[in-house]
């Protein structure tokens, strides 16, 4: 099972072919964003299952299948493969995890994970692991987890998430937290109640996140610094806001210019995301964005 999205989708297509060779009889299962829009292209270049959505109940199913369970394959929600004739089947839509706090923190034994905190060290200095506190995103951005999680909101309560922080220290004890949400501070007051847990759970962390602008404050960004946050990734795509527009990001290039000022102002770290090349963009457009990073 791998996962996918545009970035590794070579790297991807490359396993494929080294496991097949490996083994003819292997079944591979990708799941990720990019398969949702590329499903027969995936089927087509040797994957056998693709899950479409969120794959931990699609993918247990489908295990369960393989094993000989008595479940019919087109039963499984969630799934596309290619039926005896080379024809595409999707099965319908898997309904998404409503309470993901009911899912178990992720089993990080299940690999040597000294060597991802070693290759972290080598390469940046420090160590790091990632952690999920959310699933969705309520904005309207062409791209993205969307393709996953749909426009949906759902978040992991501060306890659960503090006490799976707590876990990692005294497990792994990395150097620093990479929180992979699209928007970690979507919701201020999910924020307000973390950094409180973390006080009464006495953990103390170093992390960086990624946010949009107009999700930032100057209040936000104190409760950040109190968190231990050091580094904040603000979503600009371009200082064109006549791209930033044809991408629907709904925030103007002014905003992110001044969060990532007050951010920094506060002692944070800020970077940002910036695309080029969008359809549509032109010369023009790039200045713009070039003229936005000096700012």
């Amino acid at each position: 099972a791998v996962y996918t999205n545009l970035m590794t989708k070579l790297n991807v297509l490359d396993i494929i072919k080294s496991a097949k060779r490996l083994n003819p009889n292997i079944k591979i299962v990708l799941g990720g964003p990019d398969v949702t829009y590329n499903t027969l292209d995936y089927l087509k270049n040797g994957a056998d299952y693709i899950v479409i959505g969120e794959g931990e109940n699609t993918m247990f199913e489908l295990v369960d299948f393989l094993k000989g369970g008595e479940r019919e394959l087109n039963e499984i929600s969630g799934l596309a493969y290619l039926d005896n004739l080379g024809k595409k089947v999707k099965t319908k839509p898997r309904e998404k995890v409503r309470e993901i706090d009911d899912l178990p923190i992720p089993n990080r034994d299940g690999i040597d994970i000294s060597k991802y905190l070693k290759a972290w060290k080598d390469f940046h200095g420090e160590s790091a692991l990632n952690v999920s506190t959310q699933r969705g995103c309520p904005y309207t951005c062409k791209w993205c987890s969307t393709a996953v999680y749909g426009q949906s909101y759902r978040r992991r309560s501060p306890e659960k998430v503090v006490a799976e922080l707590k876990e990692i220290n005294e497990k792994y004890n990395p150097d620093t937290i990479w929180f992979v949400d699209d928007v970690f501070t979507v919701s201020h007051k999910w924020l307000d109640a973390f950094a409180i847990e973390l006080e009464r759970q006495n953990v103390t962390i170093k992390f960086e996140c990624i946010t949009r602008a107009d999700r930032m404050s100057t209040e936000v960004i104190a409760t950040l610094k109190r968190a231990g946050c050091f580094r904040v990734w603000i979503g600009a795509e371009s200082g064109s806001q006549r791209i930033v527009d044809a991408m629907d990001r709904r925030v103007s290039v002014v905003q992110v210019r001044e969060m990532i000022q007050e951010t920094r102002k506060a002692g944070i770290e800020a970077g940002t995301f910036i695309m080029l090349g969008y359809p549509g963009e032109t010369e023009e457009d790039i200045n713009e964005t070039i003229n936005h990073l000096k700012i």
